[in-house]
This record gives structure tokens, C-alpha cells and sequence, in this order.
């Protein structure tokens, strides 16, 4: 799709605005998962590219280190990091869902200088994935550079994919749950299976609850952007506000699945949806 240049530099700095302030909110609790501090690392390179798409846009005709800076530049550095924040979407979600399993589970907590490298780790080994491995090609349009108003840009579908696998996984462990809480036990045991079946039903819809309660309005837009075919730019794809959405959905999916298999027998399974999510 086409996109003019200050359309570009108006998302961009908006979405630097909306990745600062969430940074900003979140300060107190934000460093405790990976996901908390690989928003500070997209808040950061949001930020540099922001200011160097600005500069490449206002010095069209300048030097650097002895290379001519032109406008093609611009819609260059924009395809490329917008093909880095692709590959970084589902890495980003698998680290991200073993960090609330362990934590969830209790068998290891990460870091905060461990979730720093590996969100460094993460971004060093996408950038080289698009230069040395990916079939990423650039688009340049045929024209003088002076006269470049628009750049061609690459349209992201992996956060429609991401939402619909996850919530596909949600669904099927609240369908689980559902089944274990109708399945008819030995008698033996029935009052004792039939108690934590009925707690892990509760526990489950209660996570269920919680996360369609605050993220509403969020799964309304996706719904919508499934059915239109409106592409969404890949440089606007990753953004704070998709992560707080991502560490919601991951964390209610741990939950479902291992919480009331692990803990609730323990009696602390309940209080845990709202403390996390």
C-alpha cells in the first residue's frame, strides 16, 4: 500500500506517544515480565526511528558519514524495521507465554537483566533473519528523488493470526474445562472429582470473564479488521498497546490451562485471574 511520507511520520509519532505513555503508567510493575521489558525496548527503537525518518524527510539533500541522504531512504528504513517488527511477532509471543508458564507455575522467575537480553537477543536475531535469510526485497518507486511523496509499504497480518490462535486455544480450554465438570467420576471418588471439577469450571469462566470484560472493545476492532480488508502498515503493527493486549491474552491462556490443573486443589486458584490479568 501507499503511504504518504507525513502520514508515516504522524503514525509514527503517535504510536511513540501511546508506547511512552503506557511505559509511563505501567513504571511501578512493567520490568517483572519480559513482555514489560520488551516494551521499553519498542518504546526505544519506536522512538529512533521516529527521529531518523524525521531527519531523512527534512534533509533530503544531506550527507552522513559520506552517503547522500534522499527521501528514499525514508521509505527504505520504514520497510525494513517494519519487516523486523513481523519477525518479531511470534518469537515475541512464544518467550513471552514460557515466561507466564513459569511464573504461573512457579518454577522459575525470570530477570530483569535476563528479559533485557533476551528482548536485545530477540532484536539482533530478527534483523539478521530479514537481511540474511528472509526473501525480504524492498519496493522503490521510479521516480526522482526529489519528488517521492509516498512509500510503499508493507501490510502486516500476524496480529490478526496471533489473536485468532490464541483465543482459539482460550476457547478450547474453556470447552475442556466444560467437559471435565459434566464428565461422571467413579463413586469412590465422585464427591471429591466432582468438587474440583465444579472449581476448575469456576475458575476458568472467571478468568474468561475477567479478560472479555476489560478487552471488549479491543476484540470488537479485531473482528472488524478480520472481516474488512483493510491491511494494517507492518511499522504500526507492534506497538505497546498490542503488547498489553498480547500479555492479558497469554497470561489468561496459562491460567486456563495449567491454574486449575496445578493449584487449585491448593485453594489459592481463584484469586489469581485478578491479581494477573
Amino acid at each position: 500500500m501507499n503511504i504518504p511520507i507525513a502520514s508515516i511520520l504522524r503514525g509514527l509519532g503517535g504510536k511513540c506517544v501511546l508506547n511512552w505513555a503506557l511505559v509511563f503508567f505501567q513504571r511501578k510493575h512493567i520490568c517483572r515480565s519480559f513482555l514489560g521489558v520488551f516494551s521499553v525496548s519498542l518504546a526505544v527503537v519506536d522512538t529512533l526511528l521516529t527521529l531518523s525518518v524525521t531527519a531523512l524527510h527534512l534533509q533530503a539533500e544531506g550527507h552522513l558519514l559520506g552517503l547522500k541522504l534522499t527521501r528514499y531512504h525514508v521509505c527504505l528504513l520504514v520497510q525494513i524495521l517494519g519487516e523486523v517488527y513481523s519477525t518479531l511477532q511470534w518469537p515475541v509471543v512464544i518467550v513471552a507465554g514460557l515466561d507466564h508458564f513459569f511464573a504461573v507455575t512457579r518454577r522459575w522467575q525470570a530477570s530483569s537483566r535476563l528479559s533485557l537480553f533476551g528482548s536485545g537477543l530477540l532484536w539482533i536475531l530478527s534483523t539478521l533473519y530479514v537481511f540474511l535469510l528472509s526473501d525480504f526485497r524492498p519496493v522503490m518507486e521510479e521516480v526522482f528523488h526529489i519528488q517521492i511523496h509516498q512509500c510503499w509499504v508493507f501490510h502486516t497480518s500476524q496480529i490478526l493470526h496471533i489473536a485468532t490462535s490464541l483465543l482459539l486455544i482460550l476457547g478450547c480450554a474453556a470447552l475442556h474445562a466444560r467437559r471435565l465438570a459434566l464428565k461422571h467420576p467413579p463413586l469412590k471418588d465422585q464427591i471429591t472429582d466432582q468438587s474440583r471439577a465444579h472449581s476448575r469450571r469456576s475458575f476458568v469462566l472467571q478468568t474468561l470473564y475477567i479478560f472479555l470484560n476489560t478487552w471488549a472493545l479491543l476484540l470488537v476492532i479485531l473482528a472488524v479488521l478480520l472481516l474488512l480488508p483493510v491491511g494494517i502498515p507492518a511499522y504500526l503493527g507492534l506497538n505497546s498497546a498490542w503488547l498489553c493486549f498480547l500479555n492479558s491474552l497469554l497470561i489468561a491462556v496459562v491460567l486456563c490451562a495449567v491454574c486449575p490443573a496445578s493449584q487449585l486443589g491448593q485453594g489459592g486458584g481463584g484469586r489469581a485471574p485478578r491479581q494477573l490479568l
